[in-house]
């Protein structure tokens, strides 16, 4: 066992221009900056530089159908593919991680085996996989279906899909190219090994032209808390971003899911949980409490209420006063089955109105929300940490690059003091900054196990 004391993972998540939902609005946030690589970039490297283990961009794939006039009040927060804007990152930064997301729904494996592989190629080892199975009817429209796929059946194609893009990634031995121009070999013959899978959903004959990934597989990140997502996280997943309000359902969800990893052959440290964050910091209570106060007077109650109802579906909520009780008898849609039963739980454990419920889900979109000084937040971010918790946490900025630069200068300091998180990096990859074991290639473990078991 490690006498290495452990220690935090963080996750830095850029999301338009701040996780608030009016953070666009804010006098010192140009609602513009996301639009431009050179910002991207700035914030990136905001985050190396407090030695963060990686970047996060999130992704849907669509444009929400409201009307205009609803739509014109908010600011789209996924404007770019996110797999292009990492590979743009890759060359501003040399050692933290890089995520974007991708749904299993609506990409063959095929393509996004062959980005992920080129991106950790040219990061030189730091990209991760976030795996959604996409939750709402307007994506499910931009691909010609007329409505999205059942929730548990997008799990079932997910499970497969995985497989079928970690054969890929196996397509050649670490050592298949040899490049032997005298002999005129460039590859050993028996290290490729073509996919041949027929399956319920997938069909695929072939190899990847990429070489094997320097990770060997990127990381494969998750998000999905309800039953079928930690059942597709327990089998697959290493790193799992979750939204919980309260220290006991953090732990809770943390025990669930680090328990079905065992029926998977898999130990407790094969996965980490990172729940997210949304901190508002302040060098004073006072100051951090102004800035959050700041960002709530600028939330347009048209707004906030359709982004609860997106979270729920789409679900109509019109019909509903504002100022009157959250209604706890709303239909579980196709959607974010986790984040329904979120919202709904605390609504009914602190008596929130609809308008009071928005405000809540404004400031970080469902995740917990920190306000108080850098010694405050590291209190409660090394509480849930020491009692079971969390492995770190991801962390929403309410504005960008405002509220990660607070994050970054008060708060990573006051953890690093504790001892609670690096003060460099001692890895290059994003495997190395987590902690997780780079996989071994099938062929070479059934050439060891062979090997063992004849010894």
């Amino acid at each position: 066992m490690s006498d290495t004391p452990r220690q935090m993972h963080l996750g830095a998540f850029l999301y338009g221009v701040g996780h608030h939902l009016a953070a666009w609005r804010h006098p010192q946030v140009d609602p513009a900056a996301h639009t431009r690589l050179a910002d991207l970039r700035r914030w990136a490297q905001l985050a190396e530089a407090a030695h963060f283990d990686a970047v996060f961009l999130a992704d849907n794939v669509g444009l929400p159908d409201a009307p205009p006039e609803v739509l014109s009040r908010n600011a789209p927060p996924h404007l770019f593919d996110p797999l292009l804007v990492q590979a743009a990152l890759a060359s501003a930064t040399e050692r933290i991680g890089l995520v974007a997301t991708v749904s299993t729904t609506y990409l063959p494996p095929y393509h996004l085996a062959r980005k992920f592989a080129t991106l950790d190629h040219l990061s030189g080892g730091r990209s991760g996989w976030n795996l959604v199975t996409s939750g709402s009817e307007f994506e499910a429209r931009c691909f010609g279906l007329p409505h999205q796929l059942e929730h548990a059946e997008r799990y079932r194609i997910a499970h497969e899909y995985v497989q079928v893009v970690r054969d890929l990634w196996d397509t050649w031995e670490d050592d298949a190219f040899v490049r032997d121009a005298a002999a005129g070999q460039y590859f050993r013959p028996d290290a490729l090994h073509r996919v041949h899978h027929q399956g319920r959903k997938f069909a695929v004959q072939g190899g990847l032209q990429a070489p094997r990934p320097p990770q060997g597989y990127p990381v494969l990140v998750q998000a999905g808390s309800s039953d079928d997502g930690q059942e597709l996280a327990a089998a697959t997943a290493e790193l799992v971003f979750t939204a919980q309000q309260t220290v006991q359902e953090a732990r809770t969800f943390y025990q669930s899911l680090k328990g079905r990893l065992a029926a998977h052959g898999r130990g407790p440290d094969a996965l980490k949980i990172l729940p997210g964050v949304s901190p508002y910091v302040g060098r004073s209570e006072q100051e951090a409490r102004e800035k959050y106060e700041q960002l709530q007077s600028l939330i347009d109650p048209v707004v906030g209420v359709g982004l609860v109802s997106a979270f729920l579906g789409h679900v109509d909520l019109s019909h509903y006063p504002l100022d009157g009780p959250f209604p706890a008898d709303l239909p579980v849609g196709e959607g974010w089955k986790s984040r329904h039963a979120l919202f709904n739980a605390l609504a009914q454990r602190e008596g929130l109105t609809l308008r009071q419920l928005s405000q809540r889900v404004a400031t970080g979109r469902g995740h917990w929300t920190l306000v108080g000084t850098p010694v405050q937040i590291a209190d409660e971010l090394e509480h849930w940490f020491r009692t079971g918790a969390a492995d770190g946490f991801n962390v929403l900025s309410p504005t960008l690059p405002h509220g990660l630069e607070d994050f970054a200068t008060l708060v990573v300091p006051e953890l690093q003091r504790r001892g609670l998180f690096r003060t460099r990096y001692q890895g290059r990859t994003l495997r190395e900054h987590l902690g997780l074991p780079r996989p071994v290639h099938p062929a070479a473990a059934a050439r060891n196990a062979t090997a063992l078991a004849a010894a």
